[in-house]
């Protein structure tokens, strides 16, 4: 069991320390723009608006929900209470193609 930095129950996290890429640092911007700082010191923002389609992220289209996000470390991303996150690699990924 472990605790998140924001969730004050315990829960089971899976653990990725073989994802090569890490958020270290998630700021919410507005809209649904994130700041993101990685392991690798690389910085920047992401656009999530045309990620949030699915079962599990049509809720974050409530930008109050999407600001309610969290720093997993367990997982190595950001993440919200109702289980719905994005790969670290993919938030990698889509932060190099913007910036």
């Amino acid at each position: 069991m472990a605790r998140s930095s924001t969730c004050p129950t315990e829960v089971e996290l899976a653990r990725y320390e073989h994802v090569q890429r890490h958020v270290t640092e998630a700021r919410y911007l507005g809209d649904y723009k994130i700041w993101l700082e990685f392991n690798d010191g690389r910085k920047g923002v992401v656009d999530l608006a045309d990620d949030l389609y699915g079962e599990n992220f049509d809720v974050l289209r409530d930008r109050v929900r999407f600001a309610d996000f969290y720093l997993d470390y367990g997982l190595a991303t950001i993440a919200w209470h109702h289980g719905a996150d994005f790969a670290p690699d993919y938030l990698y990924e889509k932060l190099s193609a913007m910036h």
